[in-house]
């Protein structure tokens, strides 16, 4: 991300808008002989993207409210929230891309709109599908796909408490904790939606295949044909390296030496299993595991920042295993679950009592329980990231930040002074006003505090004063990761920070501490999902009233079958989903996250996480505090050195909440992809951009749709047909490539 810090860098984004107003240029996506032309100094901000490869064109009369509208973004809706719960348990860390919903729906509503028009026809199908259309529709069933914490804890709560929630405050509490960030979405849109700078890279590969479609232009059939051409390559392939020869997911010619005979080789280089190991040197063919580092779309100075943070990650995370760091040296490599001091996994039942708080007397008994050393790593260096993250935005966006919010302009009426090409051609249409998403906060707000005292045998899940601290606390989170998603693309968790403080606040109260996640947590997170739809919004021209009800109705249908589907899948695979390491089909390593938590920092906070225990772990939550000055060395170089000089700009380059993020990102799941991402990065944001510029704005990122969206389709099907989603799952047979007794990269026995 390049800072805005100086004013004059400040302007720049404006500068690019101003120089790009000409007909020629803003429209260039639809137009053969504009798109040639490419400004290649503007090309060199990252921002630059959303007005060189984006155009700005828009018709105000297209159709929006249709019945195909209603009829598929309903249907799709259900359908991608199924399927996105479904990837909640799966080993690998996969979800619903909106590629996927965008095809699906491309598909369905070209078929509609092949229905006859005349009649009474003319109300199913009055006219052409239109790109405001399945803008609409791939909101709804984006939203509904996105996965709610709060579906998460309510199968923790079922898997590790056997605590069921009454299946109508079970959806009322997920549908009240999504709306809470959507209320606090709506009054952030001038920082976050409106400007230019507020590009969220993810979104751009998303909005180019829109436009393609629905374009006309010699530019526009050629997109086509080429989206259709790499979309049918990665479905023909990808099933081989996600079932048939599995190998390929993770090639590792260290594993392949040595076969399986090494711990050390295993956890350093594997990666092919879930929580095998960390896979340096490991290589992928498998898109699905690739595009998780979107390494097409993410700029190069985001993915540069995460190699760095990785790189270190390798050797800090092996190099504390091996020490012996945290006393996690006889435990599992990686594992976000809990271990007891014999090395099992740890009998959180039986110092937890009837009433869900600690009993200090079989605490004596059992013993604390431990981290792995990697998962002990990973949660410091995430709260490291998110404590430098406030400093980080203060220090180098000031002048947005005072832009925004001085004055409390974000709270007036009326457009908002942002001289960006895409908000200017929005200002036809009435916003939803400021009052509206008030009101939708706060009533939210006593829906979700409702919810919470109607738990199973009057248990009150979380106290009311709780709830209100929580949500204040993630309106400023928001502001922070919000700033951080808009021009990097990347994210920063903050459910570690969200424990720990929740841990001091109800001590001996695991229940509490894992239910402020839904408020202190999803809140931020659920807010960065609305702003991205805001700003799709903005880029296709949908008027903004239609995409917030959009949104709406999309987490309305998401909330029920989020909650109907996990429980269908827990009931089904409840000892699977409870074991530490899981199975190459189900595994429950995320919602044991939150179960590790709300034991380990709720009940056992104080034992746990105070100086002077022999564990040491009271540093994580430190890092918090520690992350506050990380970047203060960094920018004070920067003030002192010549503006001009390799130094300055090697200082202004790092980034360091996303690498301190990425030095705890590894111990999870699968890792065979990273180096597949690094080489693709590079090819795609620093060679093709710079060497290849025409070709890099026409095609780079309706590659990423193409790959994202074809990828998506094929393990849908693979999940359903081979992998267990319908409840029986078919194993390919055994060779070589998929062998029996070892993991699928030949790195550790099974």
């Amino acid at each position: 991300m390049a800072s805005l810090s100086e004013k004059q860098d400040f302007k720049d984004a404006s500068v690019i808008a101003e120089s790009l107003k000409d007909e020629k240029f803003s429209n260039h996506s639809s137009d053969e002989s504009s798109a040639d032309f490419v400004d290649k100094k503007a090309l060199e901000r990252p921002e630059a993207v959303a007005i060189q490869v984006i155009s700005t064109r828009d018709d105000p009369d297209l159709p929006v409210m249709t019945f195909r509208v209603l009829v598929l973004g309903v249907g799709l809706s259900a359908f991608s929230s199924v399927l996105g719960t479904i990837y909640t348990f799966k080993p690998q860390n996969a979800s619903v891309s909106q590629l996927f919903c965008l095809i699906i729906a491309y598909v369905l509503g070209m078929g509609m709109a092949a229905l006859p028009r005349h009649g009474l026809w003319r109300y199913l199908n009055p006219g052409p599908f239109n790109i405001k259309e399945h803008t609409v529709i791939v909101i709804m069933a984006s939203t509904a796909s996105s996965v709610a914490t709060a579906m998460e804890i309510i199968a923790a709560l079922d898997l590790f408490y056997d605590l069921r929630l009454n299946s109508a405050v079970a959806v009322f509490s997920i549908f009240s904790t999504q709306m809470l960030g959507y209320g606090l979405a709506g009054l952030l849109r001038t920082l976050l939606v409106y400007p230019t700078y507020a590009f969220y890279p993810a979104y751009i590969s998303v909005v180019n295949l829109l436009q393609s479609l629905h374009f006309g232009g010699s530019l526009n059939v050629k997109r086509r044909k080429f989206f259709w051409i790499v979309f049918a390559a990665i479905f023909f392939w990808e099933w081989i390296p996600q079932y048939a020869f599995p190998l390929l997911t993770a090639i590792s010619i260290v594993c392949l030496a040595d076969n399986g005979r090494h711990d050390f080789v295993r956890n350093l280089f594997g990666a092919g299993s879930s929580n095998e190991g960390i896979g340096l040197f490991s290589f992928s063919t498998s898109w699905t595991l690739i595009t998780q580092g979107t390494p097409l779309v993410w700029p190069l100075q985001t993915q540069i920042n995460s190699f760095i943070g990785m790189g270190l990650g390798y050797l800090i995370l092996t190099g504390g295993y091996y020490l012996n760091v945290f006393h996690g040296r006889d435990l599992a490599f990686m594992s976000t679950a809990l271990f007891g001091t014999d090395g099992n996994s740890y009998n959180q039942s039986a110092v937890i009592g009837p009433d869900f708080k600690l009993d200090p007397d079989a605490l004596g008994v059992v013993g604390l329980p431990r981290y792995t050393t990697t998962y002990a790593l990973s949660q410091l260096f995430y709260n490291l990231s998110l404590g430098s993250a406030f400093t980080y935005i203060v220090i180098w966006h000031w002048p947005e930040l005072k832009a925004a919010f001085g004055g409390m302009r974000f709270l007036k009426k009326g457009h908002a002074d942002v001289d960006d090409p895409h908000y200017k051609e929005m200002q036809k249409y009435p916003e939803v006003p400021q009052w509206a998403y008030g009101l939708l906060f706060l009533v939210s707000l006593a829906v979700g505090i409702g919810c919470s005292y109607a738990g199973p045998h009057g248990t009150v899940l979380i106290p009311a004063w709780s709830i209100i601290f929580f949500t204040v606390l993630s309106c400023f989170i928001a502001v922070v990761l919000g700033f951080i998603t808009a021009t990097t693309g990347f994210s920063i968790s903050v459910r570690y920070a969200i424990q720990i403080i929740a841990a001091f606040l109800h001590p001996g109260k695991p229940i509490p501490v894992m239910y402020a996640n839904l408020f202190g947590n999803s809140t931020s997170f659920q807010t960065l999902y609305m702003l991205q739809d805001l700003k799709l919004g903005q880029y296709t021209k949908v008027p903004p009233r239609m995409t917030f009800a959009a949104q709406m109705a999309g987490s309305i249908i998401g909330s029920i079958f989020n909650f109907t589907m996990m429980k269908i899948i827990v009931n089904n695979n409840r000892e699977v989903l409870k074991d530490p390491i899981g199975t190459r089909v189900w595994s429950g390593w995320i919602v044991q996250q939150y179960n590790s938590a709300s034991v380990a920092m709720g009940a056992l906070g104080k034992e746990l996480f105070t100086i002077g225990k022999p564990a040491g772990y009271w540093i994580i939550p430190f890092a918090m505090f520690i992350g506050l000055f990380v970047p203060l060395p960094f920018w004070i170089i920067w003030k002192r050195s010549d503006p001009e000089s390799r130094l300055a700009k090697a200082m202004k380059y790092i980034n360091v909440p996303v690498i301190t993020l990425y030095i705890g990102w590894l111990p999870y799941s699968v890792n065979g992809q990273w180096w597949s991402c690094l080489v693709i990065g590079v090819f795609s944001q620093w060679w093709l951009r710079t060497r290849r510029p025409r070709w890099f704005v026409k095609y780079n990122y309706l590659m990423s749709a193409a790959l994202d969206g074809g990828s998506q389709v094929i393990l849908f099907l693979l999940s359903f047909a081979v992998f267990g989603a319908s409840g029986n799952s078919v194993a390919f047979p055994t060779w070589w490539g998929n062998p029996a007794t070892l993991s699928v990269d030949r790195c550790k026995s099974t």
